[in-house]
């Protein structure tokens, strides 16, 4: 039997409705997804705990070593813990790095890893699209929770340290801009591990590749002779993204601004490279 079609039985043909492919319901439809993963919630929640924790027992430490002091050892030291306020706060940063960097790589492996990468392209062909999509969302979040933490952090160390009077306020010179900094930082470093993330398209090899440019290189660049690390320290990934974060720019190290920027040309080189491998390999 030959089917009729619409139109031979003098019916009209049914009207046809098409969705249109937006930048904005893709990134709506990214968020749904991070939004459902219960690794999301657990990374930033350790985030928080890690960073603010780290940063107020650092404080205390420091304020139990002021207490014990008096006279000039007192005065010396106080001096010193007060210039560094802000960066004994942050101080949780150093490790919280490395808390971002999982979820950065996680946004873009995870699926890699169970194959709905497949199901996202057949949703999303332009892989363009998807890839920028994937990286906002991300970037909106962690942008967020680092602001979050890097205040709560901030506030927490500063409420200590006030038992000794060597605390910072948020008006003094460097100061805003290092809490603020604090937070870019962190989304700075998920970046990159996204990025990282799309060239090798293996969770457990972009967390530790994005750990080893953060913090192994950072160790490692303590044990270089005195005349190469006057040259080469400003330029290794954590201290140029670090400085942005200091309310006292070290004198081998870069200002705060153009460190930051070099961080994320860093960062800016990994999502160029992942965005081209991500548009010219198969899925």
């Amino acid at each position: 039997m030959t089917a009729m079609r619409p139109a031979a039985a003098g019916l009209s043909p049914l009207p046809r409705t098409a969705g249109r492919l937006t930048f904005g319901g893709v990134l709506r439809s990214e968020l749904t997804k991070l939004r459902s993963l219960r690794s999301t919630y657990w990374t930033l929640a350790a985030l928080i705990v890690i960073c603010v924790g780290i940063g107020a027992l650092f404080c205390f430490g420091q304020a139990q070593n002021l207490h014990s002091l008096h006279g000039a050892a007192y005065a010396r030291e106080a001096a010193h813990a007060k210039q560094h306020a802000v960066a004994i706060s942050l101080f949780g940063l150093l490790l919280g790095q490395l808390v971002i960097v999982v979820l950065g790589a996680l946004t873009i492996t995870s699926e890699h890893s169970t194959g709905m990468i497949r199901t996202s392209l057949a949703s999303v062909p332009r892989r363009a699209m998807l890839y920028t999509a994937k990286a906002v969302v991300f970037t909106a979040v962690a942008l967020v929770v680092g602001l979050v933490t890097s205040f709560a952090s901030f506030f927490a160390g500063q409420a200590i340290l006030s038992s000794e009077h060597v605390n910072a306020a948020l008006s003094q010179p460097g100061v805003l801009r290092a809490v603020i900094g604090g937070g870019l930082f962190l989304a700075a470093c998920g970046l990159l591990a996204y990025g990282i993330g799309a060239i090798l398209r293996h969770t457990a090899g972009a967390i530790t590749t994005s750990i080893a440019l953060l913090f192994v290189v950072y160790i490692l660049s303590g044990f270089l002779p005195s005349n190469w690390a006057d040259h080469i320290d400003r330029w290794i990934p954590f201290n140029a993204g670090g400085a942005i974060w200091e309310q006292v720019s070290a004198n081998r190290m870069f200002t705060p601004w153009t460190g930051f920027a070099v961080f994320c040309a860093y960062a800016a080189v990994a999502l160029g490279a992942g965005l081209y491998l991500f548009r010219k390999r198969n899925a």
